[in-house]
């Protein structure tokens, strides 16, 4: 569980209008929301067909892009 040491900012009429993370935490919100992401695309991609391609041929059409790119 992620535990948060936050503090608000309040404007004049005491509507709390921001939120001040400690570094440290702010960073680790982030990795959390990477990693989410990582998971999300992963079943995305378990879900769409899956084409299978022999190592050979991955490894031909990916110098084939490489020379695209240069």
């Amino acid at each position: 569980m992620l535990t948060l040491h936050h503090q608000y900012i309040a404007n004049s009429k005491g509507e709390r209008i921001s939120v001040i993370v400690p570094v440290k935490e702010f960073e680790g919100i982030l990795q959390k929301l990477e990693d989410l992401e990582d998971i999300y695309l992963y079943d995305k991609a378990k879900q769409a067909p899956q084409e299978f391609v022999d190592a050979d041929q991955a490894l031909k059409e990916i110098e084939e892009a490489r020379e695209k790119d240069v």
